[in-house]
């Protein structure tokens, strides 16, 4: 459970990328898939061939901005499709992730990685008896508290800078295009560029993500992004079905609320008998609906209800009315 939680601040990063995507742009961007490969691909390369991590993590960072641009040049300038824009720019970024890493899985076990170095810090410093200090009324005691408190920090950042990002003319312009493009090109703003920048930034916040969870799981495969999109929407969906979704900084606290909370269902679900590791792409399936279908039947109920009351009050209005009406005639 502890180490969902982990996945779930690193998966957050990812999470709020597509939040970027689908709710502010409401682009189906399903680059993420592949963007989100590239990320860890370039990060595991760089490593194994001596570069800083941290740097290579940033390197990571600007390969998945490049992808998000393509696939919004594709649609803007090549006027094709978002969904399939998406589509032709994962494809892609198959045989490039391939090309980058020169094999199907790149291992990073024995390289010195970004989670490496936080913990070796984290050892020297001593923080992890003070941590266990404060939680031994629990009887927890994790190995380490490197990796979470250091990607906790990791996944603030990015949300604040997101939520100052979105506050700013050109955040505002970004939420303004996903909400109404026409209104938005008809003052003269260049909502191409915006859509460009826009998938741009969200792609690399996956690639950071893939760059993260690669050197977290001491591995890079070319196939770690399949299904990732749906993950990034369970987040965004989970998160604000829990959490709501009323102001931006609530939302993307929602969002990384929505990762962590996933990460701690699927880890639950495994633990049930007859599921195995190999059904986590169904389980995922299955909270993504749940989480789409509990929150609407709720409202339905609810709307049903509502109507119900204001049935009953009009029929109770009416009574009386028939009552005084009856009265004044007498």
């Amino acid at each position: 459970m502890f180490s969902s939680v982990e996945a779930g601040l690193i998966y957050a990063v990812m999470a709020l990328g597509v939040y970027l995507s689908f709710r502010i742009l409401d682009f189906p961007d399903l680059t993420v898939d592949g963007s989100f490969v590239t990320g860890a691909s370039v990060a595991a390369v760089l490593i194994v061939n001596g570069a800083n991590p941290f740097a290579a993590s940033a390197a990571a960072l600007l390969a998945g901005f490049a992808a998000g641009v393509l696939t919004g040049l594709l649609h803007t300038k090549g006027k094709i499709n978002p969904l399939l824009s998406g589509i032709l720019m994962m494809i892609a970024l198959y045989s490039i992730n391939l090309r980058i890493m020169g094999k199907s899985n790149v291992p990073l076990l024995q390289q010195e990685t970004v989670i490496t170095n936080i913990t070796a810090v984290w050892r020297q410093a001593g923080l992890d008896a003070a941590f266990n200090q404060l939680v031994s009324f629990t009887g927890f005691a994790p190995r380490t508290w490197a990796v979470l408190v250091s990607m906790a920090i990791v996944a603030l950042m990015v949300k604040g800078l997101l939520d100052w990002l979105l506050k700013t003319e050109v955040g505002i312009a970004l939420r303004a295009t996903g909400d109404n493009k026409p209104m938005v090109a008809s003052f003269s703003a260049n909502t191409d560029w915006l859509i460009v920048f826009g998938l741009g930034l969200s792609n690399a916040l996956v690639a950071l993500s893939g760059a993260l969870v690669a050197q977290y799981g001491g591995f890079s495969d070319v196939g770690m992004g399949i299904g990732m999109i749906v993950i990034g929407l369970a987040s965004v969906i989970i998160g604000e079905a829990l959490f709501g979704a009323r102001s931006v900084a609530r939302a993307t606290w929602a969002v990384i609320g929505g990762a962590i909370v996933y990460r701690l269902i699927l880890a639950l679900a495994l633990r049930v008998e007859f599921l195995e590791t190999g059904d986590v792409k169904l389980i995922t399936a299955l909270i993504v609906m749940m989480a789409l279908v509990v929150p609407n039947t709720l409202a339905a109920q609810k709307e049903r209800q509502r109507k119900k009351r204001r049935v009953r009050q009009l029929e109770r209005g009416e009574t009386v009315a028939g009552a005084e009406t009856n009265y004044k005639s007498v």
